[in-house]
């Protein structure tokens, strides 16, 4: 973001005002991480750190956003697209750099005094990629901004760093040892795509394909030969007399059953029978 703003702007200034937040510095101490370091010496500026309980200080930097935080913001609709919201900001941008200054005397505009000021040429490249760390899917595939990234098998559950540069085309994936195992075109972010490289399907598919095996019959299962009586009965439900046993009798209606059941109504219980 920082890198996008300075290209934007087409520069950066000399030196760098912040807040006491924990990306730039230790908030109890205010001396700047060893990682912020190494960014503002790469784009060649000074960090300013605002010193603690200095509410005026904070308060004069923060004032400049006051139109943009308060009288934009509030006046935004609902359901304003992104086109629309961003040509309400470059308006209120024209008129903040139509505000009036008076410098030894003379009057001058915010956008003169901007123009007027000396930046500093930034490099043709930002910093460095921005880190983002992930897990692999079973299906060897790694999820970053709505989208799917194939990686070779075998990794299913690893950590892995996806590693992107503001202005690439191009996404690049690695372990945690640095080591870049894949490197896909970036898809647009939220739009649902499963990148998968060839070398990285077929090498899934060989690794699916391996795990299964008809050489060798399965040892869990063992195959018997049909026993007698099983033979019978299929013999007697085919209606056929029955092989190597006594024939059996088949109830062709529900009388017989009907009987017994009427047998079961008057006879008495075990209760009467101990009374009698």
């Amino acid at each position: 973001m920082l890198d996008e703003v300075m290209r934007k702007l087409g520069g950066t200034a000399r030196r760098w005002r912040f807040d006491r937040m924990a990306a730039v510095c230790y908030p109890a101490s205010g001396q700047m991480t060893s990682s912020f370091a190494a960014v503002a010496k790469y784009y060649g500026a000074g960090v300013d750190i605002c010193p603690p309980r200095r509410g005026n200080r904070k308060g004069v930097v923060e004032k400049t956003n006051h139109s943009a935080a308060q009288r934009w913001w509030r006046t935004v609709p609902d359901g304003l697209t992104v086109v629309q919201a961003q040509s309400g900001v470059d308006k209120l941008a024209v008129r903040m750099d139509e505000r009036r200054r008076r410098i030894d005397g003379i009057a001058t505009t915010v956008g003169e005094l901007a123009a007027a000021e000396p930046k500093l040429d930034i490099p043709v490249r930002p910093s460095r990629p921005s880190k983002v760390e992930r897990t692999v899917s079973p299906q060897s595939l790694v999820q970053f901004d709505g989208n799917f990234y194939s990686v070779p098998p075998g990794l299913p559950g690893v950590q892995v760093n996806v590693l992107i540069r503001l202005g690439d085309d191009v996404l690049r994936i690695a372990t945690a040892g640095r080591a870049v195992i894949a490197q896909h075109r970036r898809a647009p972010r939220g739009s649902g795509q499963t990148i998968r490289d060839d070398s990285h399907v077929i090498a899934l598919e060989r690794a699916v394909l391996a795990s299964f095996s008809d050489r060798s019959p399965c040892k869990t299962e063992v195959r018997r030969p049909l026993s007698a009586a099983a033979l019978a009965e299929a013999e007697r439900l085919r209606g056929l007399p029955a092989v190597g046993g006594p024939a059996e009798r088949v109830v062709i209606d529900l009388s017989h059953y009907a009987a017994v059941a009427d047998q079961l109504r008057t006879a008495p219980s075990p209760k009467e029978e101990n009374e009698e």
